[in-house]
């Protein structure tokens, strides 16, 4: 079970399309650099389980690359194939970041990196994408989960000041807003457009927040 999120505190109920939910839907986020300087993400959010029942990790994989085309106007364009998934930049065949074919397991979709111009070379063979619906006593925790990712940015294993810096301000607060307004919008479709969510900082792993 992944900690709860710090600074949390929950106001009265509310009522959206006749069912109680929370005040606030929490999102809790963390991003930080581990020992190795590779890269650990990670935003959840605990459902109730009468309105996440439907949700399973295939259907919040399909829902992810469906909403990443949407928000970044089809600047970044997922392709599928039977040889894995790229994230490709619009009007080119590069690829920002391709992963091998989905591995399913009984909770989780995960995404293993196998390459991308967004990827540090000879770091290709590292890192992942996980999807989960895990469900827990209160509810389902939705979690997207980046891990062992080393960006191209960070130029190697000991980044300067400077390049941790410039991801912190570029391609880690792109990430962090995609999956938070990822949450929240499956969320309010399924509470209604009337619930509220709100961030709140988490502490999964040890390292330098980024």
């Amino acid at each position: 079970m992944l900690p709860a999120a710090r600074g949390a505190h929950r106001a009265p109920d509310q009522r959206v399309g006749g069912v109680a939910l929370p005040h606030d839907q929490e999102i809790a986020c963390q991003q930080v650099l581990v020992e190795d300087s590779s890269v650990y993400s990670i935003q959840w959010s605990l459902f109730p389980a009468r309105l996440a029942s439907r949700i399973l990790p295939d259907m919040l994989l399909n829902r992810y690359l469906a909403y990443l085309r949407r928000c970044t106007a089809t600047i970044v364009r997922p392709h599928c194939t039977a040889s894995g998934i790229q994230f490709l930049l619009i009007g080119s065949r590069w690829s920002l970041i391709s992963f091998m074919p989905p591995v399913r397991e009984q909770q989780a979709v995960v995404l293993r990196i196998c390459g991308g111009i967004l990827v540090q070379p000879g770091q290709c063979e590292r890192g992942e994408l996980r999807f989960d619906t895990k469900e827990e006593p209160d509810g389902i925790r939705v979690s997207l989960e980046l891990s062992g990712y080393c960006p191209l940015i960070l130029g190697g294993p000991s980044p300067s000041t400077f390049r941790r810096l410039f991801y912190r301000l570029s391609q880690a607060a792109i990430h962090r807003l995609v999956t938070i307004r990822f949450l929240a919008l499956l969320y309010r479709e399924l509470a209604g457009p009337g619930a509220r969510v709100r961030v709140v900082s988490a502490k999964v792993r040890d390292g330098r927040p980024v």
